[in-house]
């Protein structure tokens, strides 16, 4: 006799924070609901805009129209881990997934993540995020080895379910387990106040947690599919140069915080066989006469400097102040042994 599979109760947070984004949060929140393994519930996790937080509970609770939507405040400071961490505390899932408030999940997005869980030692299972550019197509110089810049998957993460260092944050999902072993997302190293693209909290994260779980098992399944806006203003090259030195400021803060042997693992082979791969073939374009070929190129050793730039800015500046500003925050009703700490 074959026991029954167990079917994980699946919390989707969308964390949101301006109304500008009306549209794209209504259709995020309709591809949830529209999965084939239905999610418990959708939270919606309002980052301190009261405008906005009054208007979704409107649309959501007051006429009645979102049935297993709710509408929550950020109940910690601004930014992206703390409104996560909002979600986690609130959820009632087994498994939370998070989903980002300008994406729409395919129908089977839930289920795949389902399908990861399986395997008891699995921890994390994230997707694959496809880009849907303003300008209805990949602008040319935009080098698919970059499109983390526009928070989606990039060329070298390998095919099919895969074992990972880290799931990627706009489109992933984890145990409750996982929260209860190690806290919730650490603020101090991404998006929070300051307008500049930080990232990197889901990787801190991740490392944090097979520290204190050796045995823990993360996924990327590449059929758990979304599709992520990028805005015009990310079309361009100002914006990729800029996120590219955020993401080496954000770095320089997980290394501090883990370690640079764990901070940098996946960063090694990327910057040392993906990229000069990348610039090789641009570089082939360009002479067999192909569109952006040589503009891919150069937009490699760009993002590369400009990273590089960033991590070795931001290691400076953690020297300076004694250690790495992170916070890692508990979630209420977790069991981690440290409810908030400094990483230092």
């Amino acid at each position: 006799m074959t026991l029954a599979r167990p079917q994980p109760r699946i919390s989707v947070v969308i964390c949101v924070y301006t109304e500008d984004r009306w549209d794209d949060i209504l259709a995020a929140v309709a591809s949830v609901r529209d999965q084939s393994w239905p999610a418990e519930e959708t939270l919606l996790v309002v980052d301190h805009n009261p405008a906005l937080l009054r208007r979704l509970r409107d649309h959501y609770e007051g006429a009645g129209a979102g049935e297993g939507v709710r509408v929550l405040a950020n109940a910690g400071p601004r930014g992206l881990s703390a409104g996560r961490n909002t979600g986690i505390a609130a959820s009632t899932g087994e498994v939370i997934a998070f989903l980002d408030d300008d994406a729409v999940a395919e129908r089977d997005w839930l289920r795949h993540f389902a399908d990861g869980y399986a395997d008891p030692r699995v921890l994390a299972v994230g997707g694959r995020t496809e880009p849907v550019w303003a300008s209805r197509r990949r602008p040319a110089w935009f080098p698919e080895e970059f499109d983390w810049v526009v928070g989606c998957t990039y060329r070298g993460l390998p095919p099919g379910r895969v074992r990972v260092r880290n799931v990627l944050g706009g489109n992933a999902s984890f145990r409750r387990e996982a929260f209860d072993a190690v806290g919730g997302f650490a603020s101090g190293i991404g998006r929070d106040a300051d307008k500049r693209p930080l990232g990197c909290e889901e990787t801190e994260l991740c490392i944090r947690l097979t520290r204190a779980r050796p045995d823990a098992v993360l996924l990327i399944d590449d059929r758990a599919v979304i599709h992520h806006k990028v805005p015009a203003a990310r079309e361009r090259f100002a914006y990729f140069r800029s996120r590219a030195y955020a993401e080496g400021l954000s770095k320089a803060l997980v290394a501090r915080s883990v370690g640079a042997r764990a901070g940098l693992a996946a960063e090694r082979r990327y910057t040392t066989r993906v990229l000069p791969a990348g610039v090789a073939r641009g570089l082939r374009d360009a002479l067999l006469g192909r569109a952006g070929g040589a503009g891919r190129a150069g937009a490699i050793v760009a993002g590369v400097s400009a990273a590089a730039g960033g991590y070795l800015i931001g290691t400076a500046r953690a020297r300076r102040a004694g250690g790495a500003r992170v916070t890692i925050a508990a979630v209420p009703g977790s069991s981690a042994d440290e409810p908030a700490r400094g990483s230092t």
